[in-house]
């Protein structure tokens, strides 16, 4: 049976400041990010010693221990690939003209994935996504890890709004370390994504 493994950054530690620390990254890939991929392997174990007994009393609880550490590693796989020391701007090609599209302009789209980042209630992140029923992108607040998300639809920017992300250099002034998240989006991967997405892959 598979398991999940942390993926290395595609970048060093400081790579990304001064935006970004390299001890905020060093920590928050290093402690958090394993510590999901360690919480997923842990509850398919216990789910698989669950089905060897045939004791499905904890099932509920396991099930969603493993949604929570599985979508915060996914989303934190997709945060460092969302990053690169050459980012920031804005995108071009289809991507542009899908958020032009589905946003109005650049401009809205930055204002409302900025607002649904930094207003996240508690713990959570701003994502920009594919919904393929409708085929458009839409921004979603996701609490959490999971929660509040269109069923189907395709992360394909994500900015973490958890205060591990930016407590050590930005303190508890979450706008601030939004609007220098901007600086490093790496629009290369984006706009990869939207198109792997629209053809259903």
């Amino acid at each position: 049976m598979g398991v999940y493994t942390l993926p290395d950054l595609p970048y060093d530690y400081a790579a990304l400041e001064p935006h970004l620390s390299g001890e905020i990254l060093e920590f928050h890939h290093d402690k958090h990010h394993a510590a999901y991929v360690a919480g997923a392997n842990a509850a398919l174990e216990r789910l698989a010693e669950a089905r060897d007994k045939g004791d499905f009393g904890s099932l509920v609880g396991l099930e969603k221990t493993l949604a929570f550490n599985v979508s915060g590693h996914v989303l934190h796989t997709l945060y460092w690939q969302n990053m690169s020391p050459d980012g920031g701007d804005r995108p071009d090609g289809d991507l542009a003209a899908a958020i032009e599209e589905c946003f109005g302009s650049f401009e809205g789209f930055h204002g409302q994935l900025t607002a649904a980042t930094t207003l996240v209630q508690g713990s959570g992140w701003g994502v920009l996504s594919y919904e393929p029923m409708s085929g458009r992108l839409i921004v979603e607040q996701v609490y959490d890890h999971h929660g509040n998300v269109a069923q189907g639809s395709t992360p394909l920017l994500a900015f973490d709004a958890w205060e591990h992300a930016y407590y050590l250099q930005y303190r508890n002034v979450r706008p601030d370390f939004v609007k220098a998240m901007w600086n490093v989006v790496n629009w290369q991967d984006v706009a990869a994504r939207y198109a792997a997405a629209v053809g259903g892959r």
